[in-house]
């Protein structure tokens, strides 16, 4: 009789990098900011073409706004790797006995023996690279960030935005009456923020359609109100 093999068991995680935390900035403000926009000068102005030259501008100025705050997102999180980095090498070299206790406290806390805590410890230790390192993750929880990150995000937050803002101002460079473009517009930009918020909730692991019908009454609500209150203030 053959020995049964156990099943393979598949551990479920949510997989989130940065290009998908870039993407959900940039896109879920382009998605609604320029929709916004265009529906409260849809309550104002009749002539589409000067709804498309508002909204080209603010496409542009929020691009460059949004790439601009993950870029210094980006260095700001780099700086503070690196000074805390430079910080624990100094306590390395200076009171090294100190450090020592503390990857000791680390390794007690996950329970092993004092015997095992020090020839890890010791381990450890040999190497200044490799100390620090250790320290810089367990002690501090950082990790060494990706020394191309800022530009990276800045470029991939600025590409999302203006992708999603170019989505429900479409219809206006077709349809010279705004007032027959918002119609388009609105269901454009409806099928988007569902898509978008689908794929957003399935990222980060929360239920997937009601996530979705979130993102879409959020934008839906910006426009509305920016639609009314233009039409009060004409």
């Amino acid at each position: 009789m053959s020995a049964r093999v156990p099943a393979i068991h598949k551990e479920q995680h949510v997989n989130s990098s940065a290009l998908i935390r870039d993407v959900v900035i940039g896109m879920s403000d382009g998605l609604t900011v320029p929709f916004a926009l265009a529906a409260g000068l849809t309550g104002a102005v009749a002539e589409s073409s000067i709804i498309v030259i508002a909204g080209l501008a603010e496409i542009a100025a929020g691009s460059i706004a949004m790439g601009l705050g993950g870029y210094l997102a980006g260095k700001t999180d780099q700086d503070y790797y690196l000074s805390e980095r430079r910080r624990e090498e100094k306590e390395v070299e200076t009171v090294p006995e100190i450090e020592k206790e503390e990857v000791r406290d680390f390794f007690r806390s996950i329970g092993l023996s004092e015997s095992t805590q020090e020839v890890a410890t010791e381990e450890i230790s040999r190497d200044k690279n490799q100390w620090v390192d250790f320290m810089m993750k367990f002690e501090l929880g950082l990790e060494a960030p990706d020394p191309l990150r800022a530009r990276k995000s800045a470029l991939n937050i600025g590409i999302s935005y203006a992708i999603g803002g170019l989505i429900p101002l479409f219809p206006y460079f077709l349809i010279p009456d705004s007032r027959r473009a918002i119609v388009y517009s609105i269901i454009a930009a409806a099928i988007s923020l569902f898509v978008f918020g689908y794929f957003k909730s399935k990222s980060t692991g929360v239920p997937v359609i009601s996530g979705a019908l979130k993102i879409v009454l959020i934008g839906a609500t910006a426009a509305a109100s920016a639609f009314i209150i233009a039409r009060l203030l004409q």
